[in-house]
Protein backbone atom coordinates (compact mmCIF):
# COMPACT_ATOMS: atom_id res chain seq x y z
CA UNK A 1 0.00 0.00 0.00
CA UNK A 2 1.57 3.07 -1.10
CA UNK A 3 1.15 5.70 1.28
CA UNK A 4 2.28 9.65 1.71
CA UNK A 5 5.49 11.72 2.54
CA UNK A 6 3.41 12.70 5.52
CA UNK A 7 1.40 9.73 6.19
CA UNK A 8 4.89 7.88 6.44
CA UNK A 9 6.32 10.19 9.00
CA UNK A 10 2.63 9.11 11.22
CA UNK A 11 3.93 5.97 10.62
CA UNK A 12 7.38 6.67 11.90
CA UNK A 13 6.12 8.25 14.93
CA UNK A 14 7.05 11.93 14.32
CA UNK A 15 3.85 13.33 15.22
CA UNK A 16 3.04 11.53 18.69
CA UNK A 17 2.74 8.22 19.42
CA UNK A 18 -1.32 8.16 19.12
CA UNK A 19 -0.58 8.90 14.98
CA UNK A 20 1.79 6.32 14.89
CA UNK A 21 -0.60 3.69 16.35
CA UNK A 22 -3.46 4.65 14.50
CA UNK A 23 -1.75 4.74 11.26
CA UNK A 24 0.11 1.30 12.33
CA UNK A 25 -3.60 -0.34 12.66
CA UNK A 26 -5.01 1.36 9.18
CA UNK A 27 -1.76 0.12 7.39
CA UNK A 28 -1.76 -3.63 8.28
CA UNK A 29 -5.68 -3.78 7.92
CA UNK A 30 -5.48 -2.18 4.55
CA UNK A 31 -2.44 -4.57 3.54
CA UNK A 32 -4.72 -7.35 4.53
CA UNK A 33 -7.63 -6.24 2.25
CA UNK A 34 -5.12 -5.45 -0.51
CA UNK A 35 -6.32 -1.50 -0.27
CA UNK A 36 -3.55 0.54 -2.48
CA UNK A 37 -3.60 3.48 -0.98
CA UNK A 38 -5.08 4.93 2.40
CA UNK A 39 -8.49 8.15 1.32
CA UNK A 40 -9.76 10.75 3.22
CA UNK A 41 -12.98 10.12 5.04
CA UNK A 42 -15.69 12.71 6.21
CA UNK A 43 -16.99 11.13 9.92
CA UNK A 44 -16.19 8.41 12.22
CA UNK A 45 -19.03 6.16 13.85
CA UNK A 46 -16.94 4.30 16.86
CA UNK A 47 -17.91 0.77 18.27
CA UNK A 48 -16.78 -1.06 21.13
CA UNK A 49 -18.17 0.86 23.85
CA UNK A 50 -19.77 -1.33 26.05
CA UNK A 51 -17.48 -2.37 28.83
CA UNK A 52 -18.78 -5.83 28.19
CA UNK A 53 -17.66 -5.43 24.37
CA UNK A 54 -14.44 -4.74 25.26
CA UNK A 55 -13.47 -5.48 28.67
CA UNK A 56 -10.59 -4.53 30.81
CA UNK A 57 -8.12 -4.94 27.89
CA UNK A 58 -10.28 -2.39 25.82
CA UNK A 59 -10.54 0.20 28.88
CA UNK A 60 -6.51 0.17 29.50
CA UNK A 61 -5.68 0.56 26.00
CA UNK A 62 -8.21 3.37 25.62
CA UNK A 63 -7.04 5.12 29.35
CA UNK A 64 -3.09 4.60 27.56
CA UNK A 65 -4.12 6.77 24.78
CA UNK A 66 -1.38 9.85 24.54
CA UNK A 67 -3.60 12.63 25.92
CA UNK A 68 -2.46 14.77 23.62
CA UNK A 69 -4.11 12.54 20.33
CA UNK A 70 -7.68 14.18 19.38
CA UNK A 71 -9.92 12.56 16.77
CA UNK A 72 -9.53 14.99 13.68
CA UNK A 73 -13.18 14.32 12.05
CA UNK A 74 -16.65 14.37 13.18
CA UNK A 75 -16.65 11.13 15.28
CA UNK A 76 -19.53 9.26 17.20
CA UNK A 77 -19.93 6.76 19.86
CA UNK A 78 -21.96 3.56 20.00
CA UNK A 79 -24.06 2.85 22.60
CA UNK A 80 -22.63 1.88 26.30
CA UNK A 81 -23.66 -0.34 28.45
CA UNK A 82 -26.44 1.38 30.65
CA UNK A 83 -28.32 4.92 31.03
CA UNK A 84 -25.85 7.19 33.37
CA UNK A 85 -28.92 8.87 34.39
CA UNK A 86 -31.27 6.29 35.68
CA UNK A 87 -30.84 4.12 39.07
CA UNK A 88 -28.72 0.64 37.32
CA UNK A 89 -28.59 -2.56 38.85
CA UNK A 90 -25.27 -2.94 37.80
CA UNK A 91 -22.20 -3.76 39.77
CA UNK A 92 -19.90 -0.74 41.02
CA UNK A 93 -17.39 -2.57 38.88
CA UNK A 94 -19.21 -2.07 35.63
CA UNK A 95 -20.00 1.68 36.05
CA UNK A 96 -16.32 2.26 36.86
CA UNK A 97 -15.25 0.53 33.85
CA UNK A 98 -17.94 1.67 31.58
CA UNK A 99 -17.23 5.84 33.02
CA UNK A 100 -13.52 5.17 31.99
CA UNK A 101 -14.23 4.46 28.50
CA UNK A 102 -16.49 7.05 28.31
CA UNK A 103 -13.89 9.39 29.62
CA UNK A 104 -11.43 8.29 26.94
CA UNK A 105 -13.74 9.17 23.91
CA UNK A 106 -14.45 12.46 25.22
CA UNK A 107 -10.75 13.58 25.98
CA UNK A 108 -10.23 12.26 22.08
CA UNK A 109 -12.89 14.79 21.19
CA UNK A 110 -15.45 12.23 20.52
CA UNK A 111 -19.37 13.21 20.46
CA UNK A 112 -21.03 10.96 22.90
CA UNK A 113 -24.06 10.34 21.12
CA UNK A 114 -24.19 6.56 22.17
CA UNK A 115 -26.71 5.81 19.09
CA UNK A 116 -26.58 2.92 17.04
CA UNK A 117 -28.29 4.96 14.40
CA UNK A 118 -26.21 8.22 13.66
CA UNK A 119 -28.26 8.32 10.41
CA UNK A 120 -31.39 9.17 12.17
CA UNK A 121 -29.88 11.46 14.49
CA UNK A 122 -27.25 13.54 12.79
CA UNK A 123 -27.03 15.46 9.37
CA UNK A 124 -24.33 12.44 7.70
CA UNK A 125 -22.29 13.87 4.85
CA UNK A 126 -23.78 13.77 1.25
CA UNK A 127 -24.33 10.73 -0.98
CA UNK A 128 -20.80 9.37 -2.58
CA UNK A 129 -18.91 10.65 0.50
CA UNK A 130 -16.77 8.34 2.36
CA UNK A 131 -17.21 7.61 6.22
CA UNK A 132 -15.85 4.79 9.01
CA UNK A 133 -18.97 3.51 10.33
CA UNK A 134 -18.11 0.37 12.94
CA UNK A 135 -21.93 -0.50 14.06
CA UNK A 136 -22.47 -2.79 11.27
CA UNK A 137 -26.41 -1.72 10.85
CA UNK A 138 -25.43 1.45 10.38
CA UNK A 139 -22.26 1.09 7.48
CA UNK A 140 -25.54 -1.54 5.90
CA UNK A 141 -27.65 1.54 5.90
CA UNK A 142 -25.78 3.97 4.58
CA UNK A 143 -24.37 2.29 1.86
CA UNK A 144 -27.42 0.45 0.90
CA UNK A 145 -30.00 3.40 1.23
CA UNK A 146 -28.02 7.14 1.19
CA UNK A 147 -25.80 6.23 -1.15
CA UNK A 148 -23.01 6.96 1.29
CA UNK A 149 -19.43 5.05 1.35
CA UNK A 150 -18.44 2.55 4.39
CA UNK A 151 -16.72 -0.69 5.03
CA UNK A 152 -17.88 -2.21 7.56
CA UNK A 153 -15.06 -1.15 10.25
CA UNK A 154 -14.09 -2.54 13.18
CA UNK A 155 -13.97 -0.48 16.80
CA UNK A 156 -10.25 -0.39 15.95
CA UNK A 157 -10.13 0.81 12.25
CA UNK A 158 -12.99 3.12 12.82
CA UNK A 159 -11.08 4.61 15.70
CA UNK A 160 -7.55 5.03 13.90
CA UNK A 161 -9.49 6.57 11.14
CA UNK A 162 -11.02 8.97 13.35
CA UNK A 163 -7.70 9.93 15.09
CA UNK A 164 -6.24 10.18 11.41
CA UNK A 165 -9.26 10.77 8.94
CA UNK A 166 -8.03 8.20 6.87
CA UNK A 167 -9.43 4.88 5.72
CA UNK A 168 -8.02 2.52 3.57
CA UNK A 169 -9.28 2.56 0.04
CA UNK A 170 -10.72 -1.08 -0.48
CA UNK A 171 -14.03 -3.54 -0.44
CA UNK A 172 -17.08 -1.06 -0.51
CA UNK A 173 -15.26 2.36 -0.90
CA UNK A 174 -14.89 1.16 -4.45
CA UNK A 175 -17.53 1.38 -6.75
CA UNK A 176 -16.46 -1.34 -9.23
CA UNK A 177 -17.38 -3.29 -6.21
CA UNK A 178 -20.55 -2.40 -5.08
CA UNK A 179 -22.29 -5.12 -6.97
CA UNK A 180 -23.83 -8.36 -6.27
CA UNK A 181 -22.57 -11.50 -7.20
CA UNK A 182 -26.20 -13.32 -5.75
CA UNK A 183 -29.38 -11.80 -4.87
CA UNK A 184 -32.21 -12.80 -3.26
CA UNK A 185 -35.74 -13.06 -4.74
CA UNK A 186 -38.75 -13.45 -1.79
CA UNK A 187 -41.39 -15.34 -3.49
CA UNK A 188 -43.54 -14.67 -0.07
CA UNK A 189 -45.04 -11.75 0.92
CA UNK A 190 -42.93 -9.86 3.03
CA UNK A 191 -44.96 -7.99 5.61
CA UNK A 192 -43.82 -6.80 8.79
CA UNK A 193 -40.95 -5.23 10.17
CA UNK A 194 -40.09 -8.40 11.46
CA UNK A 195 -39.92 -10.53 8.36
CA UNK A 196 -38.08 -7.73 6.95
CA UNK A 197 -35.26 -8.69 9.41
CA UNK A 198 -35.61 -12.35 8.45
CA UNK A 199 -34.93 -11.51 4.87
CA UNK A 200 -32.29 -9.56 5.76
CA UNK A 201 -30.63 -12.30 8.12
CA UNK A 202 -31.20 -14.93 5.67
CA UNK A 203 -29.15 -12.27 3.12
CA UNK A 204 -26.05 -12.38 5.07
CA UNK A 205 -25.52 -15.96 5.70
CA UNK A 206 -26.27 -16.24 1.96
CA UNK A 207 -23.84 -13.90 0.73
CA UNK A 208 -19.98 -14.43 0.43
CA UNK A 209 -19.53 -11.02 -1.07
CA UNK A 210 -19.50 -7.68 0.45
CA UNK A 211 -22.84 -6.63 -1.81
CA UNK A 212 -25.95 -8.57 -1.94
CA UNK A 213 -29.00 -7.90 -4.32
CA UNK A 214 -32.56 -8.07 -3.10
CA UNK A 215 -35.22 -8.22 -5.66
CA UNK A 216 -38.21 -6.56 -4.19
CA UNK A 217 -39.70 -2.85 -4.90
CA UNK A 218 -37.88 0.05 -3.28
CA UNK A 219 -41.13 1.43 -2.18
CA UNK A 220 -41.51 -0.94 0.65
CA UNK A 221 -38.32 0.16 2.00
CA UNK A 222 -39.46 2.82 4.39
CA UNK A 223 -37.15 3.90 7.52
CA UNK A 224 -38.82 0.98 9.83
CA UNK A 225 -38.09 -1.86 7.19
CA UNK A 226 -34.75 -0.67 5.89
CA UNK A 227 -33.71 -0.75 9.54
CA UNK A 228 -34.73 -4.22 9.68
CA UNK A 229 -32.93 -5.37 6.71
CA UNK A 230 -29.41 -3.28 7.42
CA UNK A 231 -29.36 -4.94 10.97
CA UNK A 232 -30.64 -8.22 10.00
CA UNK A 233 -27.59 -8.13 7.28
CA UNK A 234 -25.11 -7.10 9.39
CA UNK A 235 -25.77 -9.31 11.93
CA UNK A 236 -25.52 -12.75 10.39
CA UNK A 237 -22.39 -12.26 7.83
CA UNK A 238 -19.63 -10.02 6.47
CA UNK A 239 -21.69 -8.24 4.11
CA UNK A 240 -22.00 -4.53 4.36
CA UNK A 241 -24.21 -3.70 1.61
CA UNK A 242 -27.79 -4.60 -0.39
CA UNK A 243 -28.85 -3.38 -3.49
CA UNK A 244 -31.99 -3.50 -5.61
CA UNK A 245 -29.69 -2.71 -9.00
CA UNK A 246 -29.34 -6.20 -10.05
CA UNK A 247 -27.76 -7.41 -13.37
CA UNK A 248 -26.39 -10.96 -14.19
CA UNK A 249 -25.85 -13.09 -10.74
CA UNK A 250 -26.57 -16.35 -8.81
CA UNK A 251 -30.62 -16.06 -7.96
CA UNK A 252 -31.44 -17.46 -4.65
CA UNK A 253 -35.30 -18.21 -3.25
CA UNK A 254 -36.34 -16.73 -0.35
CA UNK A 255 -39.94 -18.42 0.26
CA UNK A 256 -41.93 -19.96 3.32
CA UNK A 257 -39.29 -23.19 3.94
CA UNK A 258 -36.40 -20.45 4.27
CA UNK A 259 -37.86 -17.63 6.23
CA UNK A 260 -39.42 -20.41 8.83
CA UNK A 261 -35.74 -21.91 9.04
CA UNK A 262 -34.71 -18.49 9.88
CA UNK A 263 -37.16 -17.78 12.53
CA UNK A 264 -36.92 -21.24 14.13
CA UNK A 265 -32.90 -20.74 14.27
CA UNK A 266 -33.72 -17.62 16.60
CA UNK A 267 -37.51 -17.90 17.70
CA UNK A 268 -36.62 -20.38 21.41
CA UNK A 269 -39.49 -19.65 23.29
CA UNK A 270 -43.21 -19.64 23.17
CA UNK A 271 -43.72 -16.85 26.09
CA UNK A 272 -41.28 -14.73 28.09
CA UNK A 273 -40.53 -12.89 30.81
CA UNK A 274 -39.95 -9.19 29.65
CA UNK A 275 -40.55 -7.26 26.27
CA UNK A 276 -37.60 -5.63 24.66
CA UNK A 277 -37.62 -2.93 22.00
CA UNK A 278 -34.47 -1.48 20.31
CA UNK A 279 -31.77 -3.44 18.42
CA UNK A 280 -31.43 -0.90 16.61
CA UNK A 281 -32.19 1.30 19.16
CA UNK A 282 -35.53 2.77 18.25
CA UNK A 283 -36.24 5.91 16.09
CA UNK A 284 -38.81 8.11 15.98
CA UNK A 285 -40.61 6.67 13.62
CA UNK A 286 -40.61 3.50 15.82
CA UNK A 287 -41.36 5.24 18.68
CA UNK A 288 -44.68 6.91 17.16
CA UNK A 289 -45.51 3.42 15.29
CA UNK A 290 -45.05 1.74 19.11
CA UNK A 291 -46.52 5.02 21.08
CA UNK A 292 -49.73 4.98 18.92
CA UNK A 293 -50.30 0.94 19.38
CA UNK A 294 -50.29 1.07 23.22
CA UNK A 295 -52.49 4.39 23.41
CA UNK A 296 -54.72 3.49 25.82
CA UNK A 297 -53.23 -0.05 26.91
CA UNK A 298 -51.52 -1.11 29.26
CA UNK A 299 -48.29 -3.72 29.09
CA UNK A 300 -48.60 -6.57 30.78
CA UNK A 301 -45.67 -7.80 31.27
CA UNK A 302 -42.48 -5.93 32.21
CA UNK A 303 -41.46 -3.82 28.91
CA UNK A 304 -37.65 -2.01 27.89
CA UNK A 305 -37.38 0.61 25.07
CA UNK A 306 -34.20 1.56 24.17
CA UNK A 307 -33.85 4.65 22.26
CA UNK A 308 -31.25 7.99 21.64
CA UNK A 309 -31.77 10.30 24.24
CA UNK A 310 -32.17 12.96 21.62
CA UNK A 311 -35.43 11.35 20.28
CA UNK A 312 -36.66 11.33 24.12
CA UNK A 313 -35.96 14.72 24.65
CA UNK A 314 -37.79 15.85 20.71
CA UNK A 315 -40.71 13.36 21.04
CA UNK A 316 -41.49 13.64 25.20
CA UNK A 317 -45.49 13.52 24.24
CA UNK A 318 -44.86 9.73 22.66
CA UNK A 319 -42.54 9.12 25.32
CA UNK A 320 -45.15 9.69 28.31
CA UNK A 321 -47.61 8.10 26.15
CA UNK A 322 -45.34 5.02 26.39
CA UNK A 323 -44.41 5.43 30.16
CA UNK A 324 -48.26 5.11 30.92
CA UNK A 325 -48.11 2.05 28.87
CA UNK A 326 -45.73 0.90 31.30
CA UNK A 327 -42.66 1.21 29.54
CA UNK A 328 -39.45 1.61 30.73
CA UNK A 329 -37.40 4.07 28.87
CA UNK A 330 -33.97 3.64 28.33
CA UNK A 331 -31.41 5.88 26.43
CA UNK A 332 -27.57 6.10 26.04
CA UNK A 333 -27.74 1.94 25.82
CA UNK A 334 -29.28 -1.12 23.47
CA UNK A 335 -30.55 -4.38 24.18
CA UNK A 336 -27.40 -5.90 22.84
CA UNK A 337 -24.83 -6.96 25.52
CA UNK A 338 -26.42 -5.04 28.11
CA UNK A 339 -25.79 -5.94 32.13
CA UNK A 340 -29.53 -4.45 32.37
CA UNK A 341 -30.33 -8.33 30.48
CA UNK A 342 -28.99 -11.09 32.06
CA UNK A 343 -30.15 -14.96 32.34
CA UNK A 344 -30.01 -14.20 36.44
CA UNK A 345 -32.91 -12.11 35.96
CA UNK A 346 -34.66 -13.39 32.81
CA UNK A 347 -34.87 -16.86 31.30
CA UNK A 348 -36.54 -15.39 27.82
CA UNK A 349 -37.63 -12.34 26.54
CA UNK A 350 -40.13 -11.29 23.57
CA UNK A 351 -38.65 -9.04 20.90
CA UNK A 352 -38.72 -7.95 17.09
CA UNK A 353 -35.90 -7.50 16.34
CA UNK A 354 -33.59 -10.07 14.67
CA UNK A 355 -30.29 -8.40 16.10
CA UNK A 356 -31.87 -8.67 20.06
CA UNK A 357 -32.84 -12.22 19.21
CA UNK A 358 -29.36 -13.36 17.65
CA UNK A 359 -27.46 -11.65 20.64
CA UNK A 360 -29.60 -12.57 23.45
CA UNK A 361 -29.04 -16.11 22.18
CA UNK A 362 -25.45 -16.19 21.73
CA UNK A 363 -24.25 -13.70 24.27
CA UNK A 364 -26.42 -13.31 27.04
CA UNK A 365 -27.65 -17.40 26.52
CA UNK A 366 -31.30 -15.97 26.74
CA UNK A 367 -34.24 -17.59 25.06
CA UNK A 368 -35.94 -15.42 22.60
CA UNK A 369 -39.86 -15.37 21.90
CA UNK A 370 -39.59 -13.33 18.28
CA UNK A 371 -42.75 -11.59 16.97
CA UNK A 372 -43.22 -8.30 15.10
CA UNK A 373 -44.43 -5.49 16.67
CA UNK A 374 -47.97 -5.55 16.11
CA UNK A 375 -48.14 -8.99 17.30
CA UNK A 376 -46.47 -8.30 20.53
CA UNK A 377 -48.82 -5.45 21.40
CA UNK A 378 -51.90 -7.55 20.32
CA UNK A 379 -50.49 -10.55 22.58
CA UNK A 380 -49.11 -8.21 25.87
CA UNK A 381 -50.97 -5.05 26.22
CA UNK A 382 -54.58 -4.79 27.63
Amino acid sequence: MELTRKEEKALQGEYGDGLKLAYKILVAIGNANNATKLIPTKWAHISGVNFNTIGEAGVKFLSQLNKETKVKVTTTLNPMGFDSKKDNKISEDFKFNQLSIINSYLSLGVKPSFTCIPYEIFDLPKKGEIVSFAESNAAVFVNSILGIKSNKESSLSSLASAITGKTPYSDLLINELRRPSVSIKPEIDIKTESDFGLLGYFAGKIANDICVGLEMNSESLDIINSKAISAGIGTSGMCGMFTNKINDCEKISFGKPEITDVKDDLNTAEKGDLIVFGSPQLGLHELNMLGHLTEGKKFKKPCMVFCPRSVTECNKEMINKLRKAGADITCDSCTCLTPLITKNDYDSIITNSIKCAYYMKHSNKIDVSLKDMKSIIKEYCE
